[in-house]
């Protein structure tokens, strides 16, 4: 069964059909990865030499891998090209009049609590089939000049600053159809946002400090050319009932 959330909208689990909350865990902040472990060693060396006096990063940015179309991830469905392409091209709109916020976890419902952001997305852009960009930590001053942590963008700075993993999730509004045995979905798809988890779902997506860095986490054109023959046809089948 799927599990209810507020104004009737159920959130679609692993595996499951039907229409309501999509949520796939899609990214990672990670203090050990590229120019995210240069900062915050910079971090840690600037505090030793004040002696133990806090500095915190701002603006307080790092680069991500958000997305993936074509890629089945952990909850078992694929988002097809032209349905995540076209939402992304939407959803600019956000990121370039700096209203791209997300929260810290995931709440059950489809509308965004601003007492909750913790995160705003500075820029998106694809590689191949990944959605790549930077997105910027929302500290308080407190935090930022004596550690005190009063909100959830204090919350997310600090776990990584002690070196912890976040997660970045994706939160939209679809429908979910079963198509010879593969979940796709639909064209309805609608994102919401990007909020900030625990863990990730789509394969090898993780953030890092550079263009050049991200090579190893987003498939190639030759994993893209090696897919089985079943999963070409599938695609084409669900875009022919797309259309």
């Amino acid at each position: 069964m799927a599990t209810k959330v507020r104004d009737n909208i159920v959130e679609i689990k692993k595996g499951q059909e039907g229409h309501g909350l999509l949520i796939e865990r899609d990214g990672y902040v990670s203090s050990e990865v590229g120019n995210n472990k240069q900062l915050f060693e910079a971090y840690n060396k600037m505090n030793e030499a004040e002696g133990g006096e806090f500095h915190c990063p701002y603006p307080f940015i790092v680069d991500a891998v958000f997305q993936k179309f074509g890629i089945e991830n952990a909850n078992g469905r694929i988002y097809p090209e032209k349905v995540l392409k076209r939402e992304v091209e939407r959803y600019m709109a956000n990121v370039k009049e700096k209203r791209a916020m997300g929260e810290l976890n995931h709440p059950q419902e489809q509308v965004i609590d601003l007492s909750r952001v913790a995160i705003n997305i500075v820029e998106l852009h694809w590689e191949n089939h990944t959605l790549v960009g930077k997105l910027e930590v929302i500290t308080s001053p407190g935090f930022r000049k004596h550690g005190i942590i009063s909100c959830q963008g204090d919350q997310v700075a600090n776990l990584l600053l002690q070196g912890y993993k976040i997660g970045v999730s994706s939160r939209g509004l679809g429908t979910v159809t079963n198509n010879m045995g593969v979940l796709y979905v639909a064209d309805d798809y609608e994102i919401v946002c990007w909020d900030v988890v625990s863990d990730p779902s789509t394969p090898n997506a993780w953030i890092t400090d550079s263009y050049e860095k991200l090579q190893p986490f987003i498939e190639s054109k030759e994993t893209d050319d090696s897919k089985p023959k079943l999963f070409e046809e599938l695609d084409k089948f669900n875009e022919w009932l797309s259309d």
